[in-house]
C-alpha cells in the first residue's frame, strides 16, 4: 500500500493542467482576456487584491471577467479519472486524431467527448480547420445536433465549433443556409446559451447570430424568436465587458432593420444603456469599436419617434454624444451628427437643443463641418448650426453665415 502511494506521488502532471499561480492541478480552469488560463480560486484571489494585470504576462487587463475553459476542464477530468492515475492520456483525449477518425466521429453519435476531440483537431492547424469547415456532412451534422441539443455544455461546445467554422472564408454561405432551415431549431439553442452559458459562449453566440442575419428574412426570423432580442440587450445591460458589449451591439445592429425591433429595444431601455456605455468607456483605440457600434445603434433607434424622444429625455445621452464629436473616429463622429440632427432638426426638440448648447455643441458642430466629413454629414451640420444659432442669439456665433467655408472667431 505504501509503495502504491509513493508511485502515485510520482505521477507527472501535464504542465497544461497546472495553474500558473498555485502550480496545482486546476479544479475550475478559467481564462482571462489575455488568453491565459488559471484555476478560478487562484485568479479570483489575485484580482481581489486589486491587481489589474495578468499574472503570467503582466499585461494590463481591459476586463477582469473570466470565462470557463470547458475543453481544458474536460481534459483534466478525463486525466484524473484514468485508472491508476497514470500520466498517459486516455484514448478519448484528442491528442493525435486523424482525418479518418474525425470522419468516424462526425458520422457517429455526437456527444461532449467527441465534440472536444473535434475542437482540438480544428485548432491544431489551418488545414484541419478547412477540412471541417468545407465538409458538407460535418457542418450539417453539427447544425442538426445543435438544433436538437438541450444540454448547455454540449451546446457550448457546438458553438465553439461553429465559431471556428465561420473563420474560414467561403464557409459562411453554406453555414447560413443550414442553420436557419425551417426544420432545425437552432435559435432555441442560442437562446439557451444566452441565458445560461459562459460569457465566452455568449459572445460567440452573438457573433454567430450577427453572421446569419444576412438578409431581411433571416433578420426577421431571429428577431421574432421570443427571448433572443432581450437576452442580447441584457448582455449589453448587465456587463461592462468590452468584448461582450461589442459582440451584442454588432448582433443587434444586424437584426434591428425593422421598426418593430427598434421600438422593442427602446422599450427595453437601450437609449439609457448606450448613454451609460458612452460615459463608462474612454476614448482609447481599444474601445473604438464599442463606441462606433453604440452610436450606430443609437442612429438606428433615432429613426423612430420613440427613439428620438428617449434620446432627448435621457440625462446623459445627448451630452455624451456631443463629447464624442471629433474624439473617437470619423465613423463615430458621423453617427453622432446624425443622432444630434435627428433630435434637434428632425424632431425640433428644444430640450435636446438646449442640452447640445450646454456642452459647447455649436462649436463642435462647426468644427465637424470644417473637417473631412461626408457631404451628407456636412449638410446636417449646416442645418444644426441654423437651429442652434436661433436658440443662442446672444452667442458670438449669432452672425455666422452658414454658407461660408471658415469659422469666424468673433
Amino acid at each position: 500500500m505504501m509503495r502504491e502511494k509513493r508511485e502515485n506521488l510520482c505521477v507527472t502532471v501535464p504542465t497544461l493542467f497546472r495553474c500558473p499561480i498555485s502550480m496545482d492541478v486546476m479544479k475550475s480552469p478559467v481564462s482571462l482576456c489575455t488568453g491565459v488560463t488559471y484555476d478560478r480560486s487562484s485568479i479570483e484571489k489575485w484580482l481581489s487584491l486589486g491587481h489589474a494585470t495578468c499574472p503570467a504576462t503582466m499585461q494590463t487587463l481591459f476586463s477582469t471577467h473570466t470565462t470557463p475553459n470547458l475543453t481544458l476542464r474536460r481534459l483534466i477530468t478525463l486525466w484524473l479519472s484514468h485508472p491508476g492515475g497514470t500520466p498517459t492520456p486516455p484514448l478519448s483525449l484528442p491528442t493525435s486524431i486523424s482525418k479518418q477518425q474525425v470522419r468516424e466521429v462526425i458520422n457517429g453519435a455526437l456527444n461532449c467527448d467527441s465534440l472536444a476531440k473535434i475542437i482540438h483537431f480544428m485548432k491544431v492547424s489551418d488545414d484541419n480547420l478547412k477540412f471541417i469547415a468545407f465538409s458538407d456532412d460535418a457542418v450539417s451534422n453539427f447544425v442538426e445536433f445543435f438544433g436538437s441539443c438541450k444540454k448547455i455544455e454540449a451546446c457550448e461546445l457546438i458553438v465553439e465549433i461553429l465559431d471556428l467554422i465561420l473563420l474560414e472564408n467561403g464557409a459562411k454561405e453554406k453555414f447560413n443556409s443550414l442553420i436557419l432551415k425551417s426544420d432545425v431549431d437552432c435559435l432555441s439553442s442560442f437562446l439557451l446559451i444566452l441565458r445560461e452559458g459562459s460569457m465566452e459562449s455568449k459572445i460567440k453566440s452573438a457573433r454567430i447570430l450577427e453572421s446569419i442575419a444576412f438578409n431581411s428574412e433571416s433578420q426577421l426570423k431571429i428577431a421574432e424568436k421570443e427571448g433572443i432580442l432581450y437576452e442580447l440587450y441584457t448582455l449589453i445591460a448587465v456587463e461592462n465587458d468590452r468584448l461582450a458589449i461589442q459582440a451584442a451591439l454588432s448582433s443587434l445592429l444586424a437584426i434591428s432593420s425593422s421598426r418593430l425591433v427598434r421600438k422593442e429595444l427602446i422599450r427595453f431601455g437601450i437609449v439609457k444603456r448606450i448613454g451609460e456605455i458612452l460615459s463608462i468607456f474612454d476614448f482609447s483605440s481599444t474601445v473604438r469599436a464599442v463606441i462606433e457600434k453604440s452610436l450606430g445603434l443609437l442612429e438606428m433607434v433615432a429613426t423612430c419617434t420613440e427613439g428620438r424622444e428617449g434620446i432627448s429625455e435621457d440625462e446623459k445621452c445627448v451630452a455624451e454624444i456631443v463629447k464624442r464629436l471629433m474624439k473617437c473616429s470619423n465613423v463615430a463622429t458621423e453617427h453622432s451628427i446624425t443622432v444630434i440632427w435627428s433630435v434637434c432638426c428632425l424632431a425640433r426638440d428644444r430640450t435636446a437643443q438646449d442640452k447640445v448648447m450646454q456642452v459647447n455643441g455649436l462649436t463642435k458642430v462647426l468644427l465637424v463641418m470644417q473637417s473631412d466629413c461626408s457631404v451628407s454629414t456636412r449638410q446636417m451640420c449646416r442645418e444644426l448650426v441654423k437651429v442652434l444659432r436661433v436658440n443662442n442669439s446672444k452667442s458670438c456665433f449669432a452672425s455666422y453665415e452658414t454658407m461660408t467655408t471658415h469659422i469666424m472667431p468673433y
